[in-house]
């Protein structure tokens, strides 16, 4: 592979009257706003390891494939991994590991374990490795959920299906009540509607979901959601290259079935670029490069058909003049902000990350700014999730072409490549940190696996 790869990326900064960024960021968008962006070397070199538990997973062969004798991923010096809950394997519920890991989330269980919950991106109940549940909301469905139980020495105590007949759960959100959000993205209507969130609770005592559509938080190719904690409003994120980006206010904070409204975010800034005549909407997919150190002004417009038979809720809102973004991808919450990624936007096409900073004072209003954006494909191909790190620095997974790699911006506005997916060419997924901070959770998607990464995390990120 080349090392040449990921030379240049442009960040949108903000400014310290606009969107107040919570340190450390801070120092990431000042030096952008001084035009002093520059390629890191993150935690050093990456180089090819053998997981730490090589020696049981020898044995293990997915696609012709050794596990115990071949590299997964590539890491920087003081790092290791070990690789667990392969698609296949048998689980403690008595079924197999489903395949196409996705999104994910780390919650604390007892006794100093961690607790992830773990999308499944499967179509049909008759795919291979489906997610198998005594309860499913859609028994044609093959997707859902997995809950792993995770010891302090970084393996799989106990794992189990824990959400079952839904379709393509891609990627989601953790909740600061302790439970994951898993998104459907699809919107097929047959035997039953898809294209809803369900809620599953992080617990080793509660093992399989209640599998009941939030049906208030609508309809459409949901992607992933951020919960803001302050105020218990989730943010949504939508999978179609003409998306957009969706606020869902429960009645009652903590609560998602409690009903609420659905709205639409609405650029009303006058330097926005690519306005719709007639109806306001915003195309953000390009133009908005040159909108460096630009917190744009905001607002909401309420979607008042939730659940369309066709796919329509965007449709809706852009009427109402409500934002158009390139396939709106990975969410997370952090330093204060909610983090959202749209995978192909941007003037290359290649990938963007805005910031949305809310108001809860005044819930009409906010602002929006673009904080990363790739200027080439060779640059960052496709990003999709992303977490923020204890420590501040955004996680990026790619799911582009060819080379795929996790992505970091440190605090000082640059670029680094922390992990390379050396098996095979399929994307990262569900990146996250458990709740210690001491370990990365993230999944090479194909054929399933998820991997722990450990190492100097406090180590200086040159």
């Amino acid at each position: 592979m080349s090392v040449s790869r990921r030379r240049f990326l442009t960040l949108a900064g903000v400014s310290a009257a606009g969107v107040t960024m919570v340190s450390p960021l801070e120092a990431l968008y000042a030096r952008v706003a001084n035009g002093q962006v520059a390629n890191g070397i993150g935690y050093g070199p990456l180089s090819p390891k053998l997981p730490e538990n090589a020696d049981e997973l020898q044995g293990v062969v997915i696609g012709g494939i050794d596990l115990g004798t071949t590299p997964l991923l590539e890491l920087p010096p003081g790092f290791n991994y070990t690789a667990i809950s392969i698609t296949g394997q048998p689980m403690t519920d008595g079924g197999r590991v489903p395949s196409n890991h996705d999104g994910m989330a780390a919650f604390p269980g007892s006794n100093n374990t961690t607790i992830l919950v773990r999308n499944h991106e499967v179509g049909a109940a008759t795919s291979s490795n489906p997610v198998v549940t005594p309860s499913k909301y859609d028994p044609l469905a093959g997707g859902g959920t997995t809950t792993l139980v995770i010891g302090p020495d970084r393996r799989v105590k106990s794992q189990y299906a824990s959400l079952g007949g839904t379709i393509r759960n891609c990627a989601g959100g953790p909740t600061p009540w302790g439970s994951w959000v898993s998104c459907e993205e699809d919107v097929s209507i047959a035997p039953k509607k898809h294209g809803y969130n369900f809620e599953v609770p992080a617990s080793a005592a509660i093992q399989v979901a209640n599998p009941v559509p939030l049906v208030a938080m609508g309809r459409f190719n949901h992607e992933a959601v951020a919960v803001e904690p302050e105020t218990g409003w989730v943010y949504q994120t939508e999978d179609r290259g003409d998306s957009c980006f969706y606020r869902f206010r429960p009645n009652q904070k903590g609560n998602l079935q409690s009903g609420g409204v659905l709205e639409a975010l609405k650029i009303t800034d006058s330097r926005a670029a690519n306005i719709e005549p007639g109806t306001g909407s915003a195309n953000t997919s390009t133009g908005y490069l040159g909108l460096k150190n630009v917190p744009l002004s905001v607002t909401w417009v309420k979607i008042n058909d939730v659940d369309p038979v066709g796919d329509t809720v965007r449709v809706e809102a852009r009427s109402k003049g409500a934002a158009r973004f390139s396939r709106g991808e990975g969410a997370w919450y952090g330093n204060g902000l909610t983090y959202f990624v749209c995978s192909n936007g941007g003037d290359a096409r290649t990938g963007q990350v805005f910031a949305y900073k809310s108001n809860p004072a005044d819930p009409t209003t906010g602002t929006l700014t673009l904080v990363v954006e790739a200027t080439a494909n060779d640059v960052l191909a496709a990003p999709d999730n992303i977490c923020v790190a204890p420590f501040g620095d955004l996680f990026l997974c790619e799911d582009g072409s060819g080379t795929e790699y996790v992505v970091g911006v440190n605090q000082q506005g640059e670029l680094y490549r922390f992990a390379t997916n050396v098996l095979n060419g399929s994307e990262f997924a569900g990146a996250c940190f458990s709740p210690d901070g001491k370990t990365l959770f993230v999944n090479i998607q194909s054929p399933g696996i998820t991997v722990a990464i450990w190492g100097p995390w406090s180590r200086k990120r040159a």
